[in-house]
């Protein structure tokens, strides 16, 4: 079955991104200067408007409570270290393709796009789009991508990066003519498209004019010979390597397509983006955008921002607050002068626990395998007291699985095995034998040891460790002892992986808010990270080389149900599989989900505008602000 996907107007709750929706009336829309440009332009030294646009923008609507803003002014944020910077390639959110408010993806720096049989793309760029320098964008820089950078022996000695395999094989580059590319697989590839839209995205394009001057097969080589020298650099890849930062977005010179472009070199503390004077939206009355002049990023301490938010010191924060910080934040509104929002963490849980089904101890592996055993577990866990005590019981109940905002969700998903019953679950733990106890009102194992399970964390959020205090109060009344083990990152990681850890705490599902189009991976074994089961997705991970190949039935449908999601593109079929996982995640209760749904503060200056009052706040899909596009953000003062 053929795909097709055409340029399409997105109508969404406060936004509309849309391609034009035909050439002669995107091209006899009468467009305004930007005030910022104007001097610059009456100089001569910048082209007007109308030169600098595409021939046919991107034109955004505006609905609902959005609405036509007029440019100017500087938004400020915090960062809490000078790589975040970056934040303003995933803030801007200028992709080819790009997800909108639905979490469907839509072209956006592409003028249309073609998917056929679900594995050809042909790409059309708008004709007359500019780098930030004025300099074309066109089919040569993908063709300079693909033949000079990732398939270059100095630059990419391993060869193109793994996100351009499907099924372990590449695909076939052509440039149809300058404004068209196509990239064909042998197989179906349902993710090319959504690592193009992500947070961090695939860039298979590279401003080739400017980074020519770093190349050994372009650059002029007794220059080149004095770049490396006063560049302290041995080869010229590793020179070019350090110009080519695209998504780190610390090289001020690198040009870019997104909304604002970084003047700031590091080492700083304070990065300045700067509009992009060929930035590629217009609004409906042909405004450039972005609407702000400026998005600065001033780099703090982490446990700082929250006190800096709540005295006035940024116009849009999200970072570094949490949900613990909202009484404070409310509290300073006044002095501030700002308003805090409230959008929903789209993780499929805030907090989950993952019993390890590979570790090493004999007992425990039984244990853990056993599937009433992680029921009982569930079963135990006072969700409504934890949402109570910690988060205002705002916040969801139940397993890790998707959100009521994704229309994949079913209620039996959320609640299956997850209602308080101490008494279902001291039932289920007899039946296993564990029936007998010590002095201490503790059951013991089949060996004599009592049942004291250690969950282990990566001791960077004391939300964690108030979870599972509470945890161990309610897990305490049906015989089971919990200890918190703490310890770095790469340390917890590691003794998971090695089957040390018999439990660990970690958040759910990245996305809570998938649809049928979403990648079901998660619900099976394909990483090493999976927390429980790490040596079943190194297996994956590795072609079998490491690890362990799944021995459990129900695991194994799950491995064989993400790859038939691969293979086909019927949306009915896509539908059918991830209802059937979701439905053996909610029965198999392979990761205890805690709470969800919880709440982010978002502080918002008095008079920034377009920001949503309500909201889903997600790292991929949804890059936190990118989706409700900060280049329509704009002050009424």
């Amino acid at each position: 079955m053929a795909l097709k996907t055409r340029c399409m107007i997105a109508v969404l709750a406060g936004w509309a991104l849309a391609g034009p929706i035909n050439g002669t009336a995107a091209m006899a829309m009468s467009y305004v200067e930007t005030p910022m440009f104007a001097d610059r332009v009456k100089a001569g030294e910048l082209a007007g408007v109308s030169a600098r646009l595409p021939n046919e923008p991107s034109v955004v609507r505006f609905l609902g409570n959005s609405k036509i803003g007029r440019p100017g002014g500087e938004l400020r944020t915090l960062i809490g270290r000078a790589k975040d910077v970056r934040l303003l390639v995933v803030y801007g959110y200028a992709r080819l393709v790009g997800y909108n408010e639905n979490f469907e993806i839509v072209p956006d720096i592409l003028k249309s796009l073609d998917v056929k049989e679900g594995r050809q793309f042909t790409l059309k760029l708008r004709p007359g789009h500019k780098w930030s320098d004025g300099q074309p964008f066109t089919a040569e820089d993908f063709r300079y991508w693909w033949e000079d950078v990732a398939n270059s022996p100095e630059i990419s000695p391993a060869g193109p990066p793994q996100l351009m395999l499907s099924d372990g094989q590449l695909p076939t580059f052509e440039v149809l003519d300058e404004n068209t590319v196509r990239y064909t697989w042998p197989t179906v590839n349902p993710f090319f498209l959504p690592r193009l839209a992500g947070a961090s995205p695939l860039f298979i394009y590279r401003p080739a004019h400017y980074l020519k001057h770093f190349h050994g097969r372009y650059a002029d080589r007794e220059k080149l010979k004095v770049l490396l020298k006063t560049r302290r650099t041995r080869s010229w890849a590793s020179l070019h390597n350090r110009y080519d930062n695209m998504y780190q977005f610390d090289n001020p010179k690198l040009p870019t397509l997104q909304p604002w472009v970084n003047r700031t070199r590091p080492p700083a503390t304070r990065f300045v983006g700067v509009r992009n004077p060929y930035y590629h939206r217009v609004d409906e009355k042909g405004r450039q955008l972005p609407y702000l002049d400026k998005f600065t990023m001033i780099v703090s301490d982490g446990k700082l921002i929250p006190a800096k938010a709540g005295l006035g010191e940024v116009d849009l924060q999200a970072r570094s607050l949490t949900f613990n910080n909202l009484t404070f934040l409310r509290e300073n509104e006044t002095i501030g002068e700002f308003e805090t929002y409230l959008w929903r963490i789209a993780k499929g849980a805030q907090a989950a626990l993952f019993p390890n089904l590979n570790v090493a101890d004999p007992v425990w592996s039984k244990l853990m395998r056993d599937v009433r055993f992680r029921h009982a577990l569930s079963l135990a866990v006072d969700r409504e007291d934890i949402n109570e005590s910690l988060f205002f019981g705002l916040a969801l109940m139940g397993n890790n699985t998707l959100l009521p905002e994704s229309p994949l969700f079913r209620e039996a998903y959320q609640k299956q095995w997850a209602e308080y019953d101490p008494d279902l679950a001291s039932e289920l733990l007899d039946q296993i034998g564990l029936n007998k106890f010590n002095d201490d009102d503790i059951r013991l194992l089949p060996d004599g040891r009592p049942l004291e399970i250690i969950i282990e964390t990566a001791g960077e959020d004391t939300e964690q460790t108030d979870i599972l205090e509470l945890i161990a109060e309610s897990w305490a009344i049906v015989g089971v002892k919990l200890f918190i083990k703490p310890s770095q990152r790469e340390v917890f990681r590691n003794r998971v992986f090695s089957g040390q850890a018999q439990m660990s705490i970690w958040s759910g599902l990245e996305n809570g808010v998938a649809t049928a189009a979403s990648s079901p991976q998660e619900l099976a074994p394909t990483s090493q990270q999976q927390l429980m089961w790490p040596k079943w997705g190194q297996h994956f991970e590795t072609a079998g080389v490491s690890g362990q190949a799944p021995d459990m039935p129900e695991v194994q449908e799950l491995a064989a149900l993400a790859a038939e999601w691969k293979q086909v593109t019927a949306p009915k079929r896509r539908e059918e599989i991830w209802h059937r996982m979701l439905s053996i995640h909610a029965e198999q209760t392979y990761s205890i989900g805690v709470i969800a749904g919880v709440q982010q503060p978002i502080v918002v200056k008095h008079g920034l505008k377009n920001v949503p009052r309500q909201g889903i706040y997600s790292w991929d899909p949804g890059a936190h602000f990118g989706i409700y596009r900060p280049d329509t953000f704009w002050f009424d003062r």
